[in-house]
């Protein structure tokens, strides 16, 4: 499961996101797609959950889904936006 990291700070609009971590003094700017994954990971949705979720929201096939959630969330774990945390375990 991946939560938001503390020190994390987001606005979104239309076009997207700006994405400020506060603890290491850099900004992201996301597309509208990695806006909408941002806030539903907010909102404690699991990655499963956000796949439905754009697949429901945009049309897209599950596979192309999965694939560019998976692959999205491990980029925001590398630059340290989001933490995972062991199924089961207590955030």
């Amino acid at each position: 499961m991946y939560t938001v990291a503390e020190g994390i700070r987001s606005t979104h609009g239309q076009d997207g996101a700006i994405v400020l971590d506060i603890r290491q003094g850099q900004m992201f700017n996301l597309n509208f797609v990695g806006s909408r994954i941002l806030e539903l990971l907010r909102n404690g949705s699991t990655e499963s959950e956000i796949v439905g979720q754009l697949i429901r929201e945009f049309g897209v096939s599950r596979d192309l889904a999965e694939n560019d959630v998976q692959n999205f969330l491990e980029n925001l774990k590398k630059c340290h936006l989001v933490e995972e945390h062991e199924p089961g375990v207590p955030v």
